[in-house]
């Protein structure tokens, strides 16, 4: 009898934990360990969430003595897939569609590259294929980014190469790509940076083209997420600026960024391509797992100044090295 009610508590106490990271928002803990993490992960909730129901059925109808307390787990089960269910659906599951391209139209691309490990050359096909404008690249060398460079310019399309690396390790390098045809960029150092990982922003010499920021906060996990809501800060504060374009692997979804958005936008005064466009509801990481059930960390995004008219999750580069799944998104000026 003891047995049984300890084991009540302990899954009445999960199942009201699930209920809690599908919304903790509502609780002030949306950046706190652990259900940091567990919101993110909205679609493999859901799946793991159907499949304890399954399991609680089946005890129900072989068990008489546990019927009562697998029907109210099985209840409260359904309540975080209801919830997550609501809030994915209203995300989007995915519109990949794009438009034709306009003369004054940007096309973004933003992929963590674990180190270089697609290589050059995927990358370089993959921007000429699709036209694209600026490339944020964390988790890449220079020695890649150049190569890129090069592969691109001699196919005709020149582009600028900046790079933040804080010491030898790629993974604390992050690349930007932007082509000759936007003018000169150059690094604005009174900008600062994300804490531990680089983020770059780059800034028009004469001023006259948006700011572009490839950005890479620090995860949250243990012994890092000290770090990691300071950088969720200096990104929103980065985003407050005028005409800016923030793209890369931001280690964040939109539940993290309550209290850190203006009204109306996802990020600071910045809106959300992939929520812009219905596609919020796709994981971007880890790219082994289908985009439903993945977390969507990976991002585009641009103050009001610009209208997304294009995005996708790139499933196509999967199994290249990477862990993370490329964005692509298609940015036009408003007016």
């Amino acid at each position: 009898m003891i047995r049984r009610a300890l084991a009540t508590l302990l899954a009445v106490a999960l199942a009201v934990f699930l209920l809690i990271g599908s919304w903790p928002q509502l609780f002030g803990v949306h950046r706190t360990l652990i259900f940091a993490e567990l919101t993110a992960m909205r679609g493999l909730m859901v799946a793991v969430a159907l499949v304890a129901i399954l399991f609680l059925i089946v005890v129900a109808l072989l068990s008489q003595a546990l019927r009562r307390v697998s029907a109210l787990l099985a209840l409260m089960l359904f309540g975080v897939v209801a919830l997550n269910m609501a809030v994915l659906s209203t995300r989007g599951f995915g519109d990949p569609s794009f438009q034709e391209k306009a003369p004054a139209d940007l096309t973004v691309f933003t992929w963590n590259t674990l180190g270089d490990a697609p290589g050059a050359s995927v990358i370089a096909d993959f921007a000429l294929e699709h036209d694209v404008d600026i490339l944020t690249l964390p988790e890449t060398s220079r020695e890649a980014a150049d190569e890129i460079a090069a592969l691109m310019g001699q196919a005709g399309v020149p582009m600028q190469v900046i790079v933040v690396a804080l010491d030898e390790l790629k993974s604390r390098s992050t690349a930007l790509l932007v082509s000759e045809t936007l003018g000169a960029y150059r690094i604005d150092e009174s900008a600062g940076s994300t804490p531990y990982l680089p983020s770059v922003t780059a800034v028009p010499v004469d001023g006259s083209g948006p700011t572009i920021i490839a950005a890479h906060p620090v995860a949250p996990i243990p012994g890092y997420i000290e770090d990691w809501e300071p950088g969720l800060e200096w990104l929103a504060e980065s985003c407050r600026g005028e005409n800016v374009i923030l793209a890369g692997d931001l280690n964040s979804t939109l539940d993290h960024y309550q209290g850190l958005a203006d009204d109306g936008a996802a990020l600071g005064a910045c809106f959300d391509g992939a929520k812009e466009t219905g596609n919020a509801g796709l994981g971007t990481w880890p790219s082994q797992l289908p985009e439903l059930l993945g977390a969507p960390i990976d991002h585009v995004m641009a103050t009001a100044e610009w209208e997304f008219v294009g995005f996708r999750v790139v499933g196509a580069l999967d199994g290249l090295g990477s862990d993370h799944r490329a964005v692509l998104a298609q940015l036009r000026p408003v007016g």
